[in-house]
């Protein structure tokens, strides 16, 4: 069954549809199943992806509000290797749309929940803020991958989205937990990086990656290109840590089914 991923951070700017694409593409490489949900109504992570989100037939906003079945909305082309849930402005509705629904926080658990033998792993792009839309990612997923920057209101930013987490779980999905957390446009020469850096291990220990993602320009220009850094320039430094992410993410995994294999 495929493991669900929020991707969120309350605070833009902090690489999370650049972290949602290329840690999809990442995997993907690996020969995983790998499903991305854009919730984000920019649709970066669409046009990211290799996808026009100006050409889409249906988005996450069809599967959301229209109870469109999910293969129905389903892009299998990707630039990453992936299938694609895109996203455009049209959702940007979605949040007035869903107020008088039934259960309008549990929409994408629902629609997800026959398919979820069929992938790997799910991840899910959240917007960078506090709506229906995150809160449908959050009751959909089993875990909360946090990427952010090294500075000092980004701790700040930690503090309330691990509340905020707190809450959700409490009110929608008792099982949500804290993935990982993710150091992202990350530079090693930058003494306020490195404290941060250091407060995050001693408060979250083993929640923080070992991967760390630097500031790479190659990330950068890969969204114009619509393709993850690894198919843009697989030499880059962006791409070896995404690579390395991925990797840590499927040993995690194994480690933890193991653990569970020799506890029963």
């Amino acid at each position: 069954m495929a493991k669900v991923i929020a991707i969120a951070n309350q605070k833009g700017g902090v690489g999370k549809t650049t972290t949602a694409v290329n840690l999809a593409a990442s995997l993907a490489a690996t020969k995983r199943k790998v499903l991305l949900i854009d919730l984000d109504p920019q649709g970066n992570a669409t046009m990211g992806s290799g996808v026009d989100k100006y050409d889409l037939p249906a988005t996450a906003y069809e599967l959301l509000v229209d109870d469109k079945p999910l293969l129905e909305v389903l892009v299998k082309d990707t630039s990453g290797g992936y299938h694609l849930v895109g996203a455009n402005a049209d959702l940007t509705a979605a949040e007035v749309r869903l107020m008088n629904v039934f259960a309008r926080e549990l929409r994408l658990r629902n629609a997800l929940k026959e398919f979820r033998n069929s992938y790997d792993f799910i991840f899910i792009d959240c917007p960078p803020s506090l709506n229906m839309l995150t809160v449908n990612a959050m009751a959909a997923a089993d875990t909360v991958l946090v990427p952010m920057q090294c500075e000092y209101f980004a701790l700040e930013g930690l503090t309330a989205l691990v509340e905020t987490i707190n809450q959700l779980a409490a009110a929608v999905n008792p099982e949500l937990k804290i993935e990982g957390i993710l150091r992202t446009m990350y530079d090693p020469r930058n003494r306020l990086a490195n404290d941060v850096s250091e407060q995050l291990k001693q408060h979250f220990g083993d929640k923080v990656y070992r991967a760390v993602i630097p500031r790479n320009v190659r990330l950068a220009e890969a969204p114009s290109f619509g393709a993850p850094v690894m198919y843009y320039d697989k030499s880059s430094t962006g791409a070896k840590a995404y690579l390395a992410l991925a990797g840590e993410m499927l040993r995690r995994a194994d480690k933890k089914t193991v653990n569970s294999t020799a506890a029963v």
